[in-house]
């Protein structure tokens, strides 16, 4: 019987923006799934992390710890709202083409129970509800292991031509 190997420890970074907008969204995207790239600084310090990707799809799943308390002792809204804000950002980035880019320019979370850190770990689904040359609109649920619902999100992107400078 042979060990199982180790499971590879996570590179967190920024790629060169003339790579990352080198190449479609989702070629992107796959490359930090298959470890090509680091993953994002923030996903380290808020302990959640890019799962799945397909076309109009990003997962991201995590854990809330007692780190990210609010004064009342539940894990603070700006939690769900960064990992929300991740799964429908990223799955809008699924379909931006090489060359463009996007930011988010409008974001409303509905927050539906209290997220605690005993919740476990969490899912987090985003999908594109639609996507034009230049605004895109997404969804997203977040879930707790047993399925049951904490927030649910809605985001309008906006599709830009990327600008590379000389120095990237």
């Amino acid at each position: 019987m042979t060990a199982a190997a180790p499971a590879p420890t996570l590179r967190y970074g920024v790629v060169d923006m003339a790579e990352a907008t080198g190449q479609d969204g989702i070629d992107f995207l796959r490359g930090m799934l298959e470890q090509r790239y680091p993953a994002p600084p923030i996903a380290r310090s808020m302990g959640f992390i890019l799962t799945e990707v397909a076309p109009g799809l990003a997962v991201f799943e995590g854990t809330p710890t007692a780190d990210f308390f609010n004064p009342l002792g539940t894990i603070h809204g700006g939690w769900t709202a960064t990992i929300l804000d991740s799964a429908l950002g990223c799955c809008v980035h699924t379909l931006v083409k090489a060359g463009q880019g996007y930011t988010t320019v409008e974001m409303k979370v509905n927050y539906v129970r209290a997220l605690m850190p005993e919740t476990g770990r969490v899912r987090c689904e985003g999908k594109v509800v639609h996507a034009g040359s230049r605004i895109a609109t997404s969804e997203a649920r977040l879930v707790d292991g047993k399925g049951r619902l904490i927030a649910h999100a809605t985001e309008t992107c906006m599709i830009f031509e990327a600008r590379v400078s000389a120095a990237s």
